[in-house]
C-alpha cells in the first residue's frame, strides 16, 4: 500500500524533470542550430564571392560530352536567395533563443548592465519599474532601500543628509554587485540562517518569486509582503543572491537617492555597467498624488486649501522647495554629462511615458543596452489599458492617456500656485509649463507640456 500510494508522486517528479530538461533542450538545440545556421550562410557567402569574381569558363572543343551551361546569373541568383533566406532564419532563431532565455531566467550573451530607476514617490516609479521586472533576464529589485530608511535615523539638512546619502549608495553599490547579505543588518526582524519574511514588498519582484528562490510554504510563517501570484516559503537570501548573479542584468528601483554627485564611484566602479534612468513628474501632479496617498501628512494643506485662514507653515513649502531643487541639480549634473556619468545618464518624464509607454520603454531599452522580450511589450500593452477600477494609489496598471493629466481637477488653484512658486526652476527646466489662472489650470485642451525635456545642458 506504502508503494503504491507514493508511486504517483514519484511520476509527477520525473514528469516535472522531464519538462525542465525539455525546456533546456529545445534552448540548447536553438543555439547549436543557431551555429551551423551561422557557418553554412558563411560558406555560401564565400562561394557567392567567387562567382562573382570568377569568369564563367567555356567547354573545351574536343570534350565528347557538352557540360551544362547555367543560365546567366542564374546559379548566382539562386545563392543570393538562399543567402537572403539563411539570414532571415538566422535573425528568427536568434530571437526566439532570446526569448527562451528570457523565459528561463538564463543569461545570454552580452556585457551584464546594471540599471538604476532614480525618482521620488509618486511619480509612477512603480509602473515604470515594471518594464524591467516583466524581462526574464533582469534580476529586479524594489526599493531594498526602504529597509535602511526605517532602521538608520537621519535629522534633514547639513552633515546628516550627507550621511544617509552615503549609507544608501554603499548598500546601494553592494545590492548591484548581487550582495544580498548586507540587507541582513537592516531587516527588522532579523533573518535566521539567511531567512526572512520581512523582505519589503518581495511580491513586486518576479525574481524573487520564481524557482529556485520560490521555495514550500512553511507552516506558521506570515509573510506581509508575499508573492502575489504563487505561494512562497519565507525569503532564502543566499537562493536570491545566487539568482542575482545568475541573470543577465541587475536592476534597481529607489525613491530614496536624490544627488546624483553621489554615484560617482559606482560609475566608475570597474565591477558595474551603471546606467541611470531619473524619471520626474510634474510637482504640481505629484503634490496632488501625495495628498490622497499620504492623507494625514498633508491635513495642513488641504485644511489651509479649503479654509485659507491659518496660513502655510514656512518649512513645509522650504521642504518643497528643497525637494524640487535636488531633483533639478541632479537633472542638471546629468545633462551636463561629465565625463564619470557620460553615456551613462537618461532623464525621463513620467508625462511621456504616460502618452507613449511603449515608445519610450524601448528608448529606456536601447539607453541601457538591453534586449526586450516579447513579455516586456506584452505587459505593457496590457496594464496601459486597464479599466478604471484598476487605478488604485499603488496599481501599476494605468490608462495612462487618460490618466496622467487627472491631477488638474483635483488640486486647488491657490495649491498649484504654492507649487509654481516653489518649484519653478525645476518646472522650467523639465518642460512644465506655469498656469496662470484657475481656468488656464481646468482646460484640458491646453497642454501644460512643453514637447520635451531637454537632453544636454551646458
Amino acid at each position: 500500500m506504502e508503494r503504491r500510494s507514493a508511486l504517483p508522486q514519484d511520476f509527477r517528479e520525473v514528469l516535472h524533470c522531464l519538462k525542465m530538461r525539455s525546456k533546456y533542450a529545445v534552448l540548447l538545440v536553438f543555439v547549436v542550430g543557431l551555429v551551423i545556421i551561422e557557418k553554412e550562410n558563411n560558406f555560401i557567402s564565400r562561394v557567392s564571392d567567387k562567382l562573382k569574381q570568377s569568369p564563367q569558363v567555356l567547354p573545351e572543343a574536343n570534350e565528347t560530352e557538352t557540360s551544362p551551361v547555367p543560365a546567366e546569373n542564374g546559379s548566382l541568383a539562386s545563392l543570393q536567395q538562399l543567402d537572403t533566406a539563411f539570414s532571415q532564419l538566422r535573425t528568427r532563431l536568434r530571437n526566439v533563443t532570446l526569448q527562451l532565455a528570457g523565459e528561463l531566467g538564463m543569461a545570454a550573451p552580452g556585457p551584464r548592465r546594471h540599471v538604476l530607476l532614480m525618482a521620488t514617490t509618486r511619480t509612477g516609479s512603480s509602473f515604470v519599474g515594471e518594464f524591467f521586472n516583466q524581462q526574464g533576464n533582469i534580476f529586479y529589485l524594489f526599493e531594498p532601500l526602504w529597509h535602511i530608511e526605517r532602521t538608520v535615523t537621519f535629522e534633514p539638512g547639513g552633515a546628516n543628509a550627507v550621511g544617509s546619502a552615503l549609507v544608501y549608495r554603499d548598500v546601494l553599490q553592494q545590492l548591484l554587485l548581487c550582495d544580498l547579505y548586507i540587507l541582513e543588518s537592516f531587516i527588522s526582524p532579523a533573518p535566521e540562517e539567511h531567512l526572512t519574511a520581512a523582505l519589503f514588498r518581495r511580491g513586486s519582484s518576479r525574481s524573487l518569486c520564481e524557482e529556485p528562490v520560490c521555495t514550500p510554504v512553511l507552516k506558521k510563517v506570515f509573510e506581509k509582503y508575499h508573492c502575489k501570484n504563487r505561494r512562497c516559503g519565507p525569503l532564502n537570501i543566499t537562493l536570491a543572491a545566487e539568482a542575482c548573479r545568475r541573470k543577465q542584468h541587475m536592476a534597481l528601483k529607489t525613491v530614496r537617492i536624490r544627488q546624483l554627485e553621489f554615484l560617482q564611484p559606482l560609475a566608475e566602479d570597474p565591477r558595474l555597467d551603471l546606467r541611470v534612468i531619473q524619471l520626474v513628474r510634474d510637482p504640481r501632479a505629484v503634490l496632488a498624488s501625495r495628498m490622497v496617498a499620504f492623507s494625514g501628512k498633508y491635513e495642513s494643506w488641504k485644511k489651509w486649501a479649503a479654509e485659507g485662514e491659518a496660513p502655510l507653515q514656512e518649512d513645509e513649502v522650504q521642504r518643497l522647495r528643497g525637494n524640487c531643487e535636488s531633483i533639478r541639480l541632479s537633472a542638471e549634473l546629468g545633462l551636463r554629462q561629465p565625463r564619470w556619468l557620460r553615456g551613462r545618464y537618461m532623464l525621463v518624464r513620467y508625462e511621456d511615458v504616460a502618452r507613449a509607454p511603449l515608445r519610450k520603454a524601448l528608448e529606456m531599452y536601447r539607453f541601457a543596452g538591453i534586449h526586450p522580450t516579447p513579455q516586456v511589450e506584452e505587459w505593457i500593452r496590457a496594464n496601459t489599458q486597464a479599466p478604471q477600477d484598476g487605478n488604485g494609489i499603488y496599481s501599476t496598471q494605468k490608462n495612462s492617456s487618460e490618466q496622467f493629466e487627472k491631477w488638474r481637477f483635483s488640486i486647488p488653484f491657490k495649491l498649484a500656485q504654492v507649487v509654481q512658486d516653489a518649484c519653478e526652476p525645476a518646472m522650467r527646466l523639465f518642460g512644465y509649463k506655469l498656469a496662470s489662472s484657475a481656468q488656464e489650470l481646468t482646460n484640458r485642451s491646453l497642454s501644460l507640456l512643453e514637447e520635451g525635456p531637454p537632453t544636454r545642458v551646458t
